[in-house]
């Protein structure tokens, strides 16, 4: 959703809950299907790359072809980690229960420090017109969009992330 588009949402709260538990669920499909009828056990880290290329096709032509938002503040979450770890949890154990119990909760375990390197340089706090924020704030601040709903403006309590006009500035 919304906050895997933004990399001034990708916040510490409900971007590294909700995206993972969303996400899950292809890989599992693709993984079951791959194991059962082929014994192949890299289904969930296919799906997952598969996600990543289409993602970063799209976020190439609509946000850069389109609008000429930077490209390097839309990226997608990195999931291949999770998706690796997913995959061996299966190959190790050979069954579903195991895989759904552990593998899954190693999937969103791994999820936010799979993608700490990336996020790491956005939460550096900035004094910005005598205010303390953050550098993520601050692109949400520049770089405007349209169509912002409130609750996603407010995601982090005292942070006002946006103010709606156009989509490029």
């Amino acid at each position: 959703g919304d906050w895997d588009f933004w990399a001034d949402w990708k916040d510490r709260r409900l971007w590294v809950t909700v995206t993972p538990i969303v996400l899950v669920t292809f890989p599992a499909a693709v993984q079951y299907f791959l194991w059962e009828r082929f014994r192949q056990p890299w289904g969930a880290t296919v799906c997952v790359l598969s996600l990543l290329f289409g993602e970063w096709i799209n976020r190439y032509f609509n946000f850069w072809g389109w609008t000429y938002f930077p490209v390097n503040f839309v990226f997608p979450a990195i999931l291949t980690p999770g998706a690796i770890l997913l995959d061996t949890v299966l190959m190790l154990s050979g069954s579903y229960l195991f895989t759904a119990i552990v593998g899954s909760m190693a999937w969103g375990l791994l999820f936010y420090p799979g993608n700490w390197p990336i996020i790491a340089p956005l939460h550096v706090p900035v004094e910005y017109n005598g205010m303390l924020m953050s550098v993520a704030d601050i692109q949400g601040y520049n770089y405007v969009r349209t169509g912002t709903p409130e609750y996603i403006r407010t995601v982090e309590k005292g942070t006002l992330r946006t103010f709606g006009k156009d989509v490029a500035p």
